[in-house]
């Protein structure tokens, strides 16, 4: 087996489906008793599906990238809660230690009852049962005195790169699923 397909295997096991752990059990069986390397046979039906499965994985970890949207609190934490269909918190995080290395960030996905905490040196991952996050969000919400400001700009570059004459709410809504619209500042 190759890397990129032993990648695909780890993007549908994060799906979390028990139609993928099927799936990835059948194609490393598979894998294992064949001849040749497997990572192309498309005509395997559970490398087929594997395949397909970390593909939708892969794009909801974009989306994620794409989407977070940080709020600032008075500690100087920066954080946001997400809800994605995957377990994506394990993919996304070197993107976001790499691009926002000089700050301390936390992503909590709702879903899952975990988080990712950047403390400006390493990633953790940090579990917080409901009735923790409850009370830690509100002490949270105390945004930063310029978090209104940057929220405003948000709303400000949206509205002025829509063109409303071409304004076209399918092709909008399918880059833009109506599910992530909660966490968008522009879409508040």
């Amino acid at each position: 087996m190759n890397k990129t397909f032993i990648n695909s295997l780890y993007k549908a096991y994060l799906s979390e489906k028990p139609v993928a752990f099927q799936h990835i059990f059948n194609a490393a069986v598979f894998a294992f008793t064949a001849k040749t390397d497997i990572s192309g046979d498309y005509g395997n039906f559970d490398v087929m599906g594997v395949s397909k499965i970390a593909k939708n994985v892969s794009r909801e970890k974009h989306r994620m990238e794409a989407f977070i949207r940080f709020k600032k609190a008075q500690n100087g934490l920066f954080y946001t809660v997400i809800k994605p269909d995957f377990n994506v918190l394990p993919l996304i995080q070197h993107h976001f230690k790499n691009r926002y290395a000089d700050q301390q960030w936390l992503i909590y996905d709702e879903q899952r009852k975990y988080g990712i905490f950047y403390d400006g040196i390493q990633v953790h991952e940090i579990e917080l049962m409901p009735q923790e996050i409850n009370s830690l969000l509100p002490a949270l919400e105390v945004a930063d005195e310029k978090e209104s400001l940057f929220d405003q700009l948000w709303k400000d570059y949206f509205k002025s790169t829509n063109i409303t004459e071409r304004k076209n709410m399918k092709l909008h809504i399918q880059h833009v699923p109506k599910r992530y619209w909660k966490y968008l500042n522009e879409k508040q």
